[in-house]
């Protein structure tokens, strides 16, 4: 039956990741709904907590933080937005990846017109992330059943709802994109980076007044507006519908550019956004002597060059962003501590640039860069599976070039990539610290930046070894979705108050909190050991298979 069908075919292909993407994003919310019968619910302790939410509103808009609902919203409403990495994945890949990898020919060479061909993988796409939304919403609603929530099954299943259509919105993006590219990684990093910058335009109304209309140019502005799972807040059906427009005009805009070129071609950009072609002297039509041809480590340095940069700007901006965020929410709570009783004693800590106090604060949000650089690795990873799978693997093996340098040299460049983001982490951070005038200390922000490094080098490793038995789609979902439950087991896992030994299986734990209390020497050596494991066993392993045989 699963053949029956391009649509059929497309679900089928996506089965793992309704499974992997629902029911961990839908256990997340499980979590965090059990875990708030565990919190204080005594008067004081609820206005210290709506305080300290009200501080923190630049994450998310805090609404009713002292029920299930509204704690569960603010806490991880802008976390889960991590599931939009799934459709764009699945949506640059949707035709790009079949163009790519010479497929499309044979599947427009049925009695099948391209539009439809497009249409039913679209349908797909929707039907995966409906799926998802389903599962999310049933595990958030038993758990809100257990702890006595506000919200009942409609809110539960509206808040699933409300999180596919923002995915949604970013696939469609990714969709278009892939239509002005050649390759599919490059239409996943634009949208990727869309992404990021979306997220930082929905916080600046947020950060700085009178900013609401830029705000509005972010679809995530519009998936905020709805709050499901707090019933005196409600959802906003208009929000909701302004996502279903943009999803359906930017995909109507794929499909109709799909149906008028060139199998394998690019649409043309307007020549404003063209780059003029240079004239190329005759020897430099071929170039031989160029810097990246003259070892296999500098060509695959120079083809990661672009993504690196762009995920150099993502990672490094954030950081840099979170500076100035945290100077101000300082200020916000030195008033908040002089007016409460309960935080008089830490009078003393706060103002004018207390060290540990401004360390405490950014700790916070400087725990997301291990995940955003573990993310980049991923990508990396899924390159190196999916070179092998597209045969690219088969030409660099052609010339006497042994398998053991082959790899070593890819994964080579790939921690230079590494290495690089986090020293210019280091370096955007502290200037924007010295600009903001936010005191931080020295020898404790090079540690935190620079120890998000064996993180990604483990992740990158585990993706090597993995790809030695796994096909491309099924190694990046694996690999998604190990950071879905390491991030699972640290950020929630000490709220479900889980044992110490689950604890240490996350290398989250062991990044532990450097900003506050400086470089974990032992704890990185030993990720870096267990990466270094990863790495051998993939070696070992590549060295002695077939070529494009799992």
């Amino acid at each position: 039956m699963w053949f029956t069908s391009i649509y059929l075919n497309t679900v089928r292909d996506f089965r793992s990741a309704i499974l992997g993407w629902g029911v961990g994003i839908g256990l997340l919310m499980y979590s965090v709904l059990a875990a708030v019968s565990t919190l204080d619910q005594t008067p004081a302790a609820r206005a210290t907590l709506k305080s300290l939410a009200a501080s923190f509103a630049w994450i998310a808009e805090p609404v009713r933080v002292d029920t299930a609902g509204g704690y569960a919203t603010w806490k991880y409403g802008f976390t889960i937005l991590v599931m939009a990495l799934w459709p764009i994945l699945a949506g640059s890949r949707m035709l790009r990846g079949e163009e790519e990898r010479g497929s499309m020919d044979a599947l427009l060479s049925l009695p099948r017109g391209r539009a439809r061909v497009a249409l039913e993988k679209l349908a797909a796409m929707w039907t995966a992330l409906l799926g998802m939304a389903l599962l999310i919403g049933l595990l958030a609603a038993a758990s809100g059943s257990r702890v006595g929530a506000d919200f009942g099954l409609s809110g539960a299943l509206l808040f699933g709802l409300n999180l596919a259509l923002i995915c949604g919105v970013f696939g469609s993006i990714a969709l278009l994109v892939s239509q002005f590219t050649q390759e599919r990684r490059i239409a996943s990093g634009i949208t990727g980076g869309l992404l990021a910058l979306f997220v930082v335009v929905d916080m600046l109304h947020r950060v700085i007044p009178n900013t609401e209309n830029i705000s509005r140019l972010s679809p995530i502005y519009y998936y905020n507006l709805s709050k499901p799972l707090i019933p005196s807040y409600g959802t906003d059906p208009v929000a909701m519908l302004v996502m279903v427009g943009l999803s359906a005009l930017l995909s109507g805009a794929a499909i109709w550019l799909f149906t008028v070129r060139d199998v394998g071609a690019t649409v043309p950009l307007p020549r404003w956004l063209t780059v003029p072609e240079r004239a190329l002297r005759p020897e430099r039509a071929l170039p031989v002597n160029d810097w990246s041809l003259r070892s296999l480590y500098t060509r695959n340095l120079a083809k990661i060059v672009t993504p690196t940069f762009w995920w150099t700007v993502v990672i490094a901006g954030f950081a840099a962003w979170m500076v100035f965020i945290v100077e101000q929410t300082e200020r916000q709570l030195r008033s908040l501590y002089e007016s409460s009783p309960f935080l008089a004693s830490l009078i003393s800590k706060v103002g004018g640039g207390d060290i540990t106090t401004n360390a405490s604060l950014l700790s916070f949000m400087y725990t997301f860069l291990p995940v955003l650089l573990m993310a980049f690795a991923v990508t990396q990873a899924s390159h190196w599976a999916a070179d092998e799978e597209d045969g690219l693997q088969e030409l660099v093996l052609a010339t006497p070039q042994p398998r053991l340098v082959v790899l070593l040299a890819r994964f080579g460049a790939l921690a230079t990539a590494t290495v690089f983001i986090a020293v210019m982490t280091l370096a955007l951070t502290a200037l924007a610290s010295k600009i903001s005038g936010l005191a931080l200390d020295g020898g404790n922000l090079t540690a935190a930046s620079l120890s998000i490094i064996p993180l990604g080098l483990l992740i990158a490793a585990l993706g090597y070894l993995l790809s030695g038995w796994l096909r491309t789609a099924i190694d990046t979902g694996l690999l998604s979705f190990l950071l879905v439950i390491w991030f699972f087991i640290t950020f929630v896992g000490p709220e479900l108050k889980f044992p110490s030994a689950v604890m240490h299986l996350s290398p989250f734990y062991y990044y532990g909190t450097p900003l506050v209390k400086g470089l974990p020497l032992g704890d990185m050596l030993l990720v870096l050991a267990v990466a270094v494991v990863a790495l051998v066993l993939a070696t070992l392993r590549f060295m002695r298979k077939d070529i494009a045989r799992q």
